[in-house]
């Protein structure tokens, strides 16, 4: 299992992923599942990927070996005029993926995998996708500004109470370590460690990448304090009578 999520601000993209894939408690290994490509002044491009690592995995080896044969194919990447092109041949490479491997094995069983797309091309504003297995996708609005993949659950209701789209980069990573911080407390299958990127708008670069290691001080002090602020909201929540009616 995996967690990442992809966040729509009007400064900007912000995008967070982790690193842990396991097949059981005893075989945990970290894989890096965001990957980006860009032309500087031009276009920022950034994927991240959730399930079957093999799936997940194929494609984004043959995107990149589009990137590098320019003229032989579309490379869609570099060449896609718009985020919304870029969007529909990823998810037809996902869906084609998905079908080799399926038929490779000669099984019924789903090689199931999704993948977030973000990004600027110049002269248009900053898109978010999310792309389902079968190739189809939704793209993110006002209604729905964010997207995560994989295990959600725990770090959802962080982001839909904390959520703003005219609020900072910082505050924005600050949330998303929160959201990662309680998805890690609750499932032993999303691990560190995390890695972060911030894409500005008109940046057509990585304003700021980082990757958060075991022992990270500033993501050891954001889990500590909200745990203590947690703590402290609840007793302050009015007391229970048992003879209220």
């Amino acid at each position: 299992m995996t967690y990442c999520v992809g966040m729509v601000l009007s400064k900007g993209l912000v995008l967070m992923s982790d690193t842990r894939t396991n097949s059981g408690v005893d075989n945990i290994s970290v894989f890096r599942k965001m990957f980006s490509w860009q032309v500087p002044g031009e276009r920022m491009i950034s994927v991240m990927t959730a399930g079957n690592l093999a799936t997940t995995q194929a494609v984004v080896s043959k995107l990149e070996e589009r990137t590098k044969q320019p003229g032989e194919r579309d490379t869609t990447l570099l060449n896609g005029p718009t985020m919304f092109t870029v969007a529909t041949e990823i998810g037809k490479l996902l869906r084609q993926t998905i079908s080799e491997v399926q038929d490779a094995n000669s099984t019924t069983n789903r090689f199931t995998a999704s993948i977030i797309l973000a990004g600027q091309i110049a002269g248009m504003e900053p898109r978010l996708f999310m792309i389902y297995p079968e190739g189809n996708f939704i793209e993110a609005s006002s209604d729905t500004p964010f997207f995560q993949i994989g295990e959600t659950k725990y770090g959802r209701p962080i982001l839909i109470r904390g959520y703003d789209a005219d609020m900072s980069i910082e505050d924005a990573v600050k949330l998303l370590m929160v959201s990662f911080d309680s998805t890690l407390k609750a499932n032993l299958s999303v691990g560190l460690p995390l890695d972060l990127m911030v894409i500005g708008k008109d940046d057509f670069a990585p304003t700021h990448k980082r990757r958060v290691n075991q022992g990270d001080v500033y993501f050891e002090t954001i889990s500590s304090n909200w745990g203590d602020a947690l703590r402290s909201a609840f007793q302050s929540l009015p007391g229970y009578s048992l003879d209220s009616q």
